[in-house]
């Protein structure tokens, strides 16, 4: 049987980074053009809402605080589709991503019909929407384990980066996918923002595309692999 020319633990990094790269989109088109909502990063949002509370420069409150609590209703979804389910990449991976493109989709859409930026209300939807599907992909990239990479923070990663780094008396390890998930998320917070000069709904779409990517490249390695391990251990007759 020949072998991917690319291994699947490096295939699932770069899938990974991808979605990084999707969530500094997403993020950016949040807090500049829907009321500084952070629908990915949730310590932004924690750290708005002390703010927001203590009436500083009148820092929003409600979307955070609707944007933490759906994010952690994704998550908590999204852990209990793949709870049962093996480590690594499974079918129920693909099924939570699945479900992380169409929504995302599916409120691209909704922002090309919908004046979400004037309207409280549809503003308010989008954000709890996006934090939705932001809490589903976390959890799935949560459960595939690939070291360093959470998709939604890079807080972690740059401590990680700078405490293990040479400089620290360290061996720099995952230096290199360190600095792409913070390049990545750096990046795509400035592909989310010069998307807003053409609509809102660019960026979320996408991040739509993004998502329907990774989700068939990565079912695409599962299945193949699936096939693989079957025939390791079917019985081979000779004739």
């Amino acid at each position: 049987m020949k072998r991917s020319s690319v291994p699947t633990e490096r295939l699932h990094l770069w899938l990974m980074l991808a979605l990084t790269f999707s969530t500094g989109m997403i993020d950016a088109v949040g807090f500049l053009g829907l009321d500084r909502v952070f629908t990915g990063n949730m310590t932004g949002n924690v750290v708005l809402l002390g703010m927001g509370f203590a009436g500083a420069a009148d820092l929003p409150i409600l979307r955070p605080a609707l944007a933490l609590a759906f994010f952690m209703v994704g998550a908590a979804l999204a852990g209990r589709v793949l709870r049962r389910a093996p480590e690594g990449w499974t079918g129920r991976t693909s099924l939570t991503l699945l479900a992380v493109a169409l929504g995302t989709a599916a409120l691209a859409v909704y922002t090309v019909f919908v004046d979400v930026a004037a309207q409280e209300v549809h503003g308010s939807i989008t954000t709890s929407g996006l934090a939705l599907v932001m809490g589903v992909q976390a959890a799935a990239a949560k459960r595939l384990k690939v070291a360093e990479i959470t998709t939604v923070v890079v807080t972690s990663t740059i401590t990680g980066l700078a405490s293990d780094s040479r400089l620290a008396g360290g061996k720099s390890p995952f230096w290199a996918r360190r600095a792409a998930a913070i390049a990545l998320i750096l990046i795509g917070a400035l592909a989310g923002a010069a998307s807003l000069n053409i609509g809102l709904w660019l960026g979320i779409a996408v991040s739509a595309a993004l998502s329907s990517l990774v989700t068939i490249l990565g079912h695409t390695r599962h299945r193949k692999e699936k096939r693989v391990r079957q025939a390791s251990v079917s019985p081979v007759y000779a004739g």
